[in-house]
């Protein structure tokens, strides 16, 4: 079982993305494990406090790297066991605009881990000591700024999960196709114009349709 653990102040997010579709499948055939933690759960103080204002200056607030510290030690603790027998090979992920960018081939690298750790940021980002001495990867899942890294996690577990044995029903299904597709109706209006399917898709010629995908690969 591959497991996913998510360090996050806002765990109900993934209450509904545990429960639907293809996730929520894999994890009842017990081939993936989905858990988020409540990072005030590893704060000391009466108010729970996981964030503060920056040094030096500047808007806004910072997450601390004090909790987060506690949480992923906490986390590695578990010390779960892998299908081989062995120690679970662990990976440690900080979600953040300044990472590097993912991809496909990250997605088949994380793959040989057996558990993923993702920090989710929130407010103006994440105390710099948790990128250069408590995380092993930071990484983002596009040119832009999101409001925090939950939805970074659900893109990453979307994109690994799936590549796990089982998890989809086909096999070939497993990498989306990258060329355009079509499907019935074979004929519909739009724009006051019957738009069709290809002609090539419709003639029966594996060559041909193998030809005319290769040229029509999306970007």
């Amino acid at each position: 079982m591959k497991r996913f653990d998510i360090i996050t102040i806002f765990p109900d997010i993934f209450s509904g993305f545990v429960k639907e579709s293809l996730i929520s499948k894999a994890i009842h055939k017990r081939l993936i494990s989905v858990r988020a933690h409540y990072l005030r759960k590893w704060t000391t103080d009466k108010h729970q406090t996981v964030d503060g204002k920056p040094y030096g200056g500047g808007p806004g607030l910072v997450m601390r790297v004090d909790p987060i510290a506690k949480a992923v030690a906490s986390l590695r603790r578990l010390n779960l066991r892998s299908r081989r027998g062995s120690t679970s090979a662990v990976r440690v992920i900080l979600f953040s605009p300044r990472g590097k960018q993912f991809d496909q081939v990250t997605a088949k690298r994380w793959l040989k881990y057996d558990r993923l750790i993702f920090i989710c940021g929130r407010y103006e980002g994440v105390d710099e000591r948790v990128a250069d001495y408590i995380a092993d990867e930071v990484v983002s899942v596009g040119p832009y700024v999101l409001n925090g890294g939950e939805v970074a996690a659900m893109v990453v577990i979307e994109s690994v999960a799936r590549l796990v044995p089982g998890f989809m029903h086909d096999s070939d299904s497993q990498s989306k196709e990258d060329h355009a597709q079509y499907t019935k109706p074979e004929v519909v209006k739009i724009g006051g114009k019957n738009r069709t399917v290809p002609s090539v898709l419709l003639s029966g010629d594996h060559a041909k349709i193998a030809v005319w995908r290769s040229k029509n690969r999306k970007s």
